[in-house]
């Protein structure tokens, strides 16, 4: 047994001693009931402070090491040529390969510049599973989101190593129809809306095949593509003694760019950026990215915010964290589906997924089974997770009719390097204790229904009964 990566049974300990802690507190039954009550049904409006342990997202949750703290410190604030953007830049192309880096202030917002550019009204962009803002921002300037993934990614139980892949003929066959309808294809590594399920180099491969036969261009949402590239090791044959920046590289070199939220693999509360090698399409995004972000050299973001992103790029590829971080998510996994939760297959790095559907069969999908799950969750034990499900995924664009998706889950993602092996064992037991009552609980309803991305702002109740 490799005892430095994989600990005692399988579970990692933390590469990392902790110097700073910040206080929690669990308010009473009666507070969370009002809580939950004020706010909707909504665990999005709920105050931080009214949540024990908070599992709503990974991004822009992480600890930040005392590198990172450190860079904060020494960060280079000049508006225009900033040394930390040179920082950024260069660990940009050490890790990934690219020659241009344009900052923004978050994922959404490198989308939105990226969008504005490559997308022109009608035209489509396939992709495994676009996650809830990445199909926002499509569909914000008239194109259309179309997935793509495996038939086998919509079964929660299968054990399929790479459920996030790419149907090849799928995407082929939307493809040939009319190239000049495709703005672009683009994989999510890991993909989020499947349960956090990873690609493999090899559909990456046969995606570049693809992209380059019908001159569409590739890209990969790179949020947690470290987290990604560590299950190539663990799961693809010929990559168990490749070291993770190999790999990432080798996913890398299949794009024709990135964009990433660095607010995940990066490990910092803030930042993102659009990293490419063709130097006329950088050309073409600045300008915009100007507009809407600010000047090239930062993007949105303060020179602190690159150093310490630029640092937290070489921590979040490192492989001692990686198997502790998906190591702590295989652990709060196995204990929940020791006690029968029903569970999306196999566990995925950056969250659990409970299949909401199952748990609560007695809720039919109008009614928002998984967001049922998260408030009672919240109402057990203030553990606050989201619902990744009928309520997030919207109204059809075309019908108006509510979308019924065919995994709907709630998921419990880990901030990293956050919480330790006590705190998941809680989670796992208000988990077990709601499923024991799992058909005493209701459905919801909107009181409120957002018109943009409903499941952030929208209102809930529960259904009379």
């Amino acid at each position: 047994m490799d005892i430095e990566l994989n600990g005692i049974d399988g579970f990692a300990p933390p590469p990392f001693k902790i110097k700073s802690v910040e206080a929690i507190r669990l308010i009473s039954r009666e507070e969370r009931e009002r809580k939950i009550n004020e706010n909707g049904m909504n665990l999005f409006l709920l105050s931080s402070k009214d949540v024990y342990i908070d599992m709503l997202t990974d991004s822009g949750t992480s600890a930040m090491s005392d590198q990172q703290w450190a860079g904060i410190m020494t960060g280079d604030e000049s508006y225009a040529g900033s040394g930390s953007f040179d920082h950024l830049a260069s660990a940009v192309s050490d890790i990934m390969g690219f020659s241009y880096t344009l900052p923004a202030h978050q994922g959404r917002g490198a989308e939105q510049t990226f969008d504005k550019v490559l997308i022109k009204e009608g035209q489509i962009v396939p992709g495994n599973m676009h996650f809830d803002t990445t199909r926002a921002h499509i569909e914000n300037v008239n194109g259309r989101a179309v997935d793509c993934v495996i038939d086998e990614a919509f079964d929660a139980g299968c054990e399929l190593p790479f459920k996030g892949n790419i149907d090849i003929g799928k995407l082929e066959a939307l493809v040939k129809k009319d190239p000049s309808r495709i703005a672009y294809i683009l994989i999510t590594a890991t993909c989020n809306n499947g349960g956090g399920q990873p690609v493999s180099i090899e559909n990456m491969r046969q995606t570049r095949e693809i992209s380059s036969k019908y001159k569409v261009p590739l890209f990969l949402d790179a949020a947690r593509y470290a987290e990604n590239a560590f299950f190539i090791k663990k799961r693809e044959p010929g990559y168990a003694d490749k070291r993770l920046r190999e790999i990432a590289r080798e996913m890398m070199s299949y794009m024709d760019g990135c964009i990433m939220s660095a607010k995940k693999d990066a490990l910092v509360n803030i930042g993102g950026f659009i990293a490419l090698n063709d130097k006329e399409l950088y050309n073409r995004l600045a300008p915009v990215n100007v507009l809407m972000e600010g000047f090239p050299t930062y993007g949105g973001m303060s020179g602190r915010d690159m150093e310490a992103m630029a640092i937290g790029l070489y921590e979040g590829i490192d492989e001692r964290y990686l198997a502790h971080r998906i190591g702590q998510v295989e652990y709060l996994a196995a204990k929940l589906d020791e006690a029968g939760v029903p569970l999306m297959k196999p566990f995925g790095g950056h969250a659990v997924y409970i299949n909401g559907k199952e748990f609560m069969s007695h809720i039919p999908c109008e009614n928002f089974p998984s967001q049922a799950l998260c408030v009672e969750c919240y109402l057990e034990g203030g553990i606050r997770g989201v619902e990744i499900g009928a309520l997030l995924a919207g109204r059809d664009p075309d019908t108006g009719e509510s979308i019924c998706p065919k995994l709907d889950m709630m998921r419990l993602a880990a901030p990293r390097r956050v919480y330790m092996r006590e705190h998941m064992d809680y989670v796992a037991e208000v988990v077990k204790s709601v499923f024991k009552r799992r058909n005493e609980i209701r459905g919801l309803d909107f009181e409120y229904e957002s018109p943009i991305m409903r499941h952030f702002l929208s209102r809930l109740k529960w259904v009379e009964g």
